[in-house]
């Protein structure tokens, strides 16, 4: 065997895992057909003709060594993005010299939203720069006329190459850099086309260095794989300091930002935007677009107060139980949550509730396009279908929230006195919540119940409109 054989390493395309000798699956991520030799980085190789060493970087001064005390708070001060739900998910703002990947779907409205944040500090005095190298410059003028996101202080770029970033930064000194995206983003000293493992690693780490020598806030654009999942390396969300998840379905306008990495800040809250056809606007109060009218009272819908991060929001679950012809098997459709807890549901209410559903066509979905994963919803979801089998409506402004359990028991959930906060501000006057104490905002009176039996029991499915709040 000879050393050159003896040297070789492969390295997974996908997530950036390395290994000795190839395989058919990577043992990291899992993906099929993704290992590959990985070209030879060792400094023999130095810079001839083998572009896969990236180049040694400048020399900077050496730190000084400070007294904890002595070190200056203003370095890690965050300043406001003029956009204050993305604000609420950075803890505040942009720290000087944070790196920021903001990854998310095609389509979903990334660049909208860098491109309002990118107006907005321009718009404030501050001098901005745009990178893009997905669109040309003409297709990110069009949108900022459609967005009202021209300022004279914000600069564009199209280009995909680092060393020309780099000496526009340079040229324009910027207090903000956008680059859209990391992906799009090539060097001649690494291995490969833009988008693979070495070059996106490679940028990112030149990127990094360069925000952190000028104290230059970042903020990258990333792709997802199929499975949601941050396109890239693994080594990529360790590089920058934050990595934000942009989510929406793109036939529903909610959009959602996740905090799923920060170091200056924490990582339970949201940030809930609106696409419409000026771009995209924040939603301080998002409730109203998960509820379809507290007022209305329409069979198979109950409501529930579900935990965005930190965040309270309303949401409405509806079912539809439907009779199914005789010859085909029951169908089980279910949107935005969870299908297997549902199935657990449909077999407590057949089972300790005596409803008849192994017969039924079941349809069970949210409203404006809320995803409900947590067990929280258990309750409302139950009452939905529930009251879609008998053919009666929930009674007007109540809420359920609580974990139902294989036994029909109902049980306590986190945060439930800030999720009956949310819902008194909201107007709910009643509530089915789980046994044990519990305080409640004025005007809201809440019902305990120990099992789903006596929850169906206090919605309008039992006919006294008294017993419906009795202990």
């Amino acid at each position: 065997m000879t050393s050159r054989a003896r040297a070789a390493r492969f390295e997974c395309t996908a997530c950036g895992h390395t290994a000795a000798k190839w395989v058919g699956r990577c043992p990291d991520c899992g993906g099929w057909g993704t290992v590959e030799e990985a070209p030879d980085t060792s400094p023999a190789a130095g810079r001839s003709g083998r572009p896969g060493v990236a180049p040694t970087p400048a020399a900077r001064p050496a730190s000084p060594v400070r007294q904890i005390g002595q070190v200056d708070l203003e370095t890690a001060t965050a300043r406001p993005t003029g956009v204050g739900e993305l604000d609420r998910v950075l803890g505040g703002g942009l720290v000087p010299g944070v790196v920021v990947l903001l990854a998310g779907e095609p389509g979903v409205g990334k660049s909208t939203l860098l491109l309002e944040v990118a107006a907005r500090r321009a718009r404030d005095g501050a001098t901005v720069l745009y990178v893009t190298g997905e669109e040309s410059a003409g297709q990110v003028r069009l949108r900022a006329e459609r967005t009202d996101g021209l300022a004279p202080h914000l600069f564009l770029s199209a280009t995909g190459d680092l060393e020309e970033i780099a000496a526009h930064v340079e040229a324009v000194d910027p207090e903000l850099l956008v680059v859209d995206s990391v992906q799009t983003v090539g060097t001649a000293t690494a291995e490969g086309s833009p988008g693979g493992v070495s070059q996106v690693r490679t940028v990112t780490t030149a990127l990094v260095a360069l925000a952190k020598q000028r104290d230059l806030p970042v903020v990258l654009i990333g792709h997802v794989t199929k499975d949601g999942a941050v396109a890239g390396p693994r080594t990529l969300e360790h590089l920058v300091d934050v990595v934000l998840s942009f989510e929406g379905d793109r036939h529903s306008p909610l959009r959602l930002v996740r905090g799923l990495k920060n170091r200056f800040g924490a990582t339970d809250e949201v940030g809930c935007f609106e696409m419409n056809d000026r771009g995209i606007a924040e939603v301080a109060d998002p409730s109203g677009l998960f509820t379809g009218g507290l007022e209305r009272t329409v069979a198979g819908q109950a409501v529930t107060v579900a935990m965005e991060g930190r965040r309270p929001l309303m949401a409405e679950v509806q079912a539809l139980v439907a009779t199914r012809p005789s010859d085909t098997p029951p169908r089980r459709v279910v949107s935005d949550l969870d299908s297997g807890r549902v199935a657990k549901i449909l077999a407590v209410l057949q089972e300790r509730c005596k409803l008849r559903l192994h017969d039924k066509d079941v349809f069970v979905a949210t409203v404006g396009g809320m995803k409900l994963r947590e067990p929280s919803a258990d309750l409302a979801v139950a009452i939905a279908i529930a009251s879609a089998y008998h053919g009666e409506a929930v009674r007007s402004g109540l809420v359920a929230i609580g974990e139902v359990g294989l036994g029909g028991e109902v049980r306590r959930v986190v945060a439930l006195e800030r999720r009956l906060a949310e819902a008194g501000r909201l107007g709910i006057s009643r509530a089915i919540v789980p046994p044990g104490e519990v305080r409640t905002p004025k005007g809201l009176t809440a019902a305990p119940v120990d099992d789903l039996r006596g929850a169906l029991m206090r919605t309008t499915l039992e006919k006294d409109p008294d017993l419906s709040l009795r202990g």
